[in-house]
């Protein structure tokens, strides 16, 4: 080992160099030296663990032994020199897939699947390497998808055709079948259904009329239960907010033949998916799990594409073997920004179909509805239960335009689009920032000037206003420093709105300071991605409360109780999703940057009602965005297959 361990001194200092040039996570790092640790370790696993924990940073849930093969330089958003220097301070390496997958199984410190289990920390599962927990997360989530996509429930077909014609209107013109009410039908099939689609194609319109359905042919309607749940607490109050509105319309539609309202009341509030699992303090552990399952019948998870690998593991771990899951969520939109793409995995053909012949008669018998041939297939279990919707009712306009040409990657259509001088949709190009704080300025005002007129009427009610006043418009960055990133622009704003008079800062917080929950916390009921503003407490002099809305109802915490916020003029795109506002500005930075990708503008765009503008300092920048796609690297779809 003597000659070995001297080989690895130069490995060590080329790790270090990397570490200190920002290159690498020093956590990647000392992973690397644990592995080494456990036993006799060559250079190559060294690098293969180093690797593999900083494409964990990155998103990925696994590293593809081909990808180590050929150099994961754009995996890792690394230099060619760098991976070059490392590779060199590790040689001599494995050639080819075979070589490596040779060299790892003759590694103490990697099981491979399949054979006797001494719990080491990295495995080996065909020609994908893991991080233990990330590998038992991936195939928890691949078998329970698998198990409840195949376990198919009965279904009167005669009821369910009747009432899906009583909730759903036909819409004269309409061409092709109607997905949603289609997506109804299939739900009705299995333990697990994926409902996905862009903005506006109506998912939480669908949800509502599958509850409605799902009550009209349950044996016992009043004992369902059902529980409504997303990533965020602003996801899971929209939810609720969307789906109580769908139904109360469509409560007036049913009248006596179902008594709707009575029977959705006991749904109770939409929670986030923490709350929901029970989770407790210093602990990655939940208070549900397999042993102390959730108590639902049906659970309906809002924001799908933001729920990362390991909650998703949680969430079918907790959940009863005879409960369905619905899962609602663009799959097109940003993934979570911990490691997995569950949702953009599990449903990633979507577009395509893949229907076989029994469920295409089992779908024109429930529901009327015609499947196109193109659609027609046999893409497995878990296709049979996944739905696209795929018109959009709100996008149809420049911004719904702009958000498919940057999402099919046509690069010539989008700037086509933003150059069309169109009043729903703008192009700074070659900005200043002074521009970008203009625009500030003028999106922030109204709620500063109710502020500043103080409270009229009820206090509650001048809150409210002020805080859907602040909803209306939001500045969204792709990164958090620099000039173009949240920490610089809030700043900027901040100085911006002082200087014209609008508000007053001189310490942390101040009145009309908005502020973004960046931790949840149980002891305050605040949540990672709340969003709310600091108001004079009426009941105390001097003091401030910060205030949020849920649904209509206004909640607020004193100031000093809420340690982990930050200003929230300015976030980024990934802290966005799940949230609408009526004007959206997109800031991309003037320099090349890994996060900068198609899905990221399209979730910008997507976060607009009515206005979009787009803010670009100069350069290429976003034609290399739409030209650069995420990937993450996963087994998930090969294990559900």
């Amino acid at each position: 080992m003597a000659e070995l361990d001297a080989d690895i001194d130069g490995l060590w200092r080329e790790i270090g160099a990397l570490t200190e040039a920002g290159e690498l996570r020093r956590l990647s790092g000392a992973f690397a030296r644990f592995i080494a640790q456990l036993g006799d370790a060559p250079s190559a696993l060294i690098l293969a663990a180093a690797v593999l924990s900083e494409l964990e940073g990155h998103g990925h849930s696994c590293l593809q032994l081909g990808d180590l093969a050929a150099g994961p330089t754009l995996l890792l958003g690394w230099s060619d020199d760098a991976w070059r220097q490392l590779a060199q301070a590790a040689a001599p390496l494995p050639r080819g897939v075979a070589g490596w997958s040779k060299l790892l199984a003759h590694c103490q410190q990697v099981w491979i699947r399949g054979e006797f289990d001494l719990d080491q920390p990295l495995v080996l599962d065909g020609q994908r390497l893991y991080l233990r927990r990330y590998w038992r997360d991936e195939t928890l989530v691949a078998q329970a998808v698998r198990e409840r996509a195949a376990a198919t429930h009965p279904v009167d077909t005669p009821l369910v055709r009747s009432w899906l014609d009583k909730l759903f209107v036909a819409q004269p013109g309409a061409q092709g079948p109607d997905w949603q009410k289609l997506a109804c039908a299939v739900a009705l099939r299995s333990s697990v259904a994926i409902i996905t689609g862009g903005p506006g194609t109506g998912k939480t319109y669908t949800v509502a009329r599958l509850l409605a359905l799902l009550f009209a042919t349950a044996p016992e309607a009043g004992r369902q239960r059902v529980a409504l749940a997303a990533p965020t607490g602003k996801a899971a109050a929209r939810l609720k907010q969307s789906i109580d509105k769908a139904l109360n319309e469509l409560a007036d539609r049913v009248g006596s033949d179902l008594p709707l309202r009575e029977l959705t009341a006991r749904m109770g509030a939409a929670r986030t998916l923490h709350s929901l699992l029970g989770a407790r303090p210093d602990t990655r552990a939940f208070a549900h799990h397999r042993g102390n399952p959730l108590d639902v019948d049906v659970l309906i998870v809002d924001e799908a594409s933001m729920v990362h690998l390991e909650m998703m593991a949680s969430l079918l771990d907790a959940l009863p073997v005879g409960a369905t899951l619905i899962l609602l969520g663009d799959k097109d939109q940003l993934a979570s920004v911990e490691a997995g793409a569950v949702l953009g995995d599990l449903c990633h053909a979507a577009h395509e179909g893949h229907y076989s012949a029994a469920t295409i008669a089992y779908i024109e018998a429930a529901s009327g509805e015609i499947i196109p041939d193109i659609y027609r297939g046999d893409g497995g279990a878990l296709a049979q239960q996944t739905v696209m919707l795929r018109y959009s009712r709100r996008f149809g306009g420049p911004i719904g335009q702009l958000a498919l040409a940057v999402n099919g990657g046509d690069t010539a259509r989008a700037e086509q689009v933003l150059r069309a001088g169109e009043e729903s949709v703008r192009w700074l190009e070659h900005a200043q920032p002074a521009q970008l704080l203009q625009l500030a300025h003028a999106g922030y005002a109204p709620y500063l000037q109710l502020l500043r007129d103080g409270a009229s009427g009820e206090h509650e009610d001048w809150v409210r206003r002020i805080l859907l006043s602040f909803e209306t418009f939001r500045i969204l960055c792709a990164v958090r420093d620099g000039e173009w990133g949240v920490t610089g622009l809030n700043e900027a704003i901040e100085k911006r709105l002082a200087a014209s008079h609008l508000l007053r800062h001189g310490a942390e917080w101040y009145v009309g300071r908005p502020v973004m929950v960046t931790r949840n916390d149980y002891s305050t009921r605040v949540f990672n991605g709340d969003i709310g503003v600091t108001l004079p407490d009426p009941a105390r002099a001097g003091a401030l409360r910060v205030y949020f809305l849920e649904g209509d109802a206004v909640r607020s915490v004193l100031a000093t109780r809420l340690r982990n916020v930050e200003t929230a003029f300015a976030m980024t795109v990934h802290k966005s999703q799940g949230s609408e506002f009526r004007h959206t500005v997109l800031a991309l930075p003037r320099e090349r940057n890994a996060v900068l990708t198609r899905e990221l503008v399209y979730t910008g765009i997507t976060r607009a009602s009515e206005v979009f503008t787009l803010v670009t300092p100069g350069g290429d920048v976003l034609q290399e965005a739409i030209a650069s796609r995420t990937h993450r690297t996963s087994g998930l779809r090969d294990l559900v297959a």
